[in-house]
């Protein structure tokens, strides 16, 4: 079956459709963002041992593995008619990620003690990892079911957009909210108010930029993705996980590997950065101290600047192929 000729049965869509379906990653890349740039400074705030941080990294990633191929199987088989196929999943997802964003950093405001505080934000980073790739996932598979071929690299720019805008912007909040006067300082094992609001920011952004997709966004019935994509409606979806791996390109496993090593070196520095930043530059390791608060915002400043080279980067190898 010529994939790429059935795509092209596909309409094109209008330009106000492709940023409504892809607005929503906004929200969604500043939950991922205020995650890695927070949790290790959470973590230790609530009286982890920095040698230990790692146990507490294991359970996010291993949660998209799972969740991920997930939501693309039952996605696949759901039609809730005037919902649609993708949006059920963004709509429970969001609704989980909200929950969560607003209990995490509260995780030692509740007087639980330390280890049920560090328990309680070991389960709470589960779930917001959950449901933050439960609300990713659709707006991904949503271009590859609407947007025909010519318009899918417009689509795929305009989410990683939203993306980086997202993450930078969730990066800086912290910083922000403590140059504008949200105190940056909390009682011992609580997280100070301005890593609260940030993540209450995030919390209402994501709500916002869903809305807007969920709101605006007709996705295609069964009939009618099932003619634009050349299949039988009736066809039994039989393939499984070890089916499509092994007939995979090769492309997915090139890019599988160079993925693996890189989220390998990115899952070390979300651990440890925030601790690192404020040992070696303000010379503490007292988490509940002003100068590490204050290292964890400038470690979202370099995570920012982080995202906002990879942008300049990413151009620059574009224009150089």
């Amino acid at each position: 079956m010529n994939i790429k000729k059935l795509n092209k049965r596909l309409p094109s869509l209008a330009f106000s459709v492709l940023m409504l379906m892809t607005f929503g990653n906004l929200g969604t890349s500043m939950a991922f963002a205020l995650q890695s740039a927070n949790m290790g400074r959470i973590f230790q705030t609530l009286g982890a041992d920095p040698t230990k941080l790692g146990w507490f990294f294991i359970l996010p990633p291993l949660a998209g593995m799972v969740v991920q191929p997930l939501v693309g199987y039952f996605s696949d088989r759901t039609w809730i008619p005037k919902i649609g196929r993708r949006l059920p999943y963004l709509i429970l997802g969001t609704i989980v990620a909200v929950i969560v964003m607003c209990l995490l950093p509260n995780s030692g405001s509740f007087g639980f003690k330390t280890s049920t505080a560090l328990w309680f934000g070991a389960v709470t980073i589960l779930f917001m990892d959950l449901s933050s790739n439960m609300s990713m996932q659709p707006f991904k598979m949503m271009i590859s079911d609407m947007v025909n071929d010519e318009q899918k690299d417009q689509a795929w720019s305009w989410q990683t957009i939203w993306g980086n805008i997202g993450s930078v912007a969730a990066d800086l909040f912290p910083f922000l909210l403590t140059w504008i006067g949200i105190k940056n300082i909390a009682a011992k094992g609580e997280l100070p108010d301005s890593v609260k609001w940030s993540f209450y920011i995030g919390a209402a952004i994501l709500v916002v930029s869903s809305i807007f997709t969920i709101c605006k966004v007709d996705e295609y019935n069964p009939e009618t993705y099932a003619r634009y994509h050349g299949l039988d409606q009736d066809a039994n979806i039989s393939a499984n996980f070890f089916t499509i791996i092994k007939h995979a390109p090769k492309v997915f496993w090139t890019l599988g590997i160079v993925e693996f090593f890189s989220w390998t070196g990115f899952q070390y520095l979300w651990t440890y950065g925030a601790g690192t930043v404020a040992q070696n530059i303000w010379h503490t390791t007292n988490a509940s101290s002003a100068a590490y608060q204050a290292a964890g915002n400038w470690f979202g400043v370099l995570s920012a600047v982080e995202v906002a080279v990879a942008i300049i980067y990413g151009f620059d190898f574009t224009k150089t192929k």
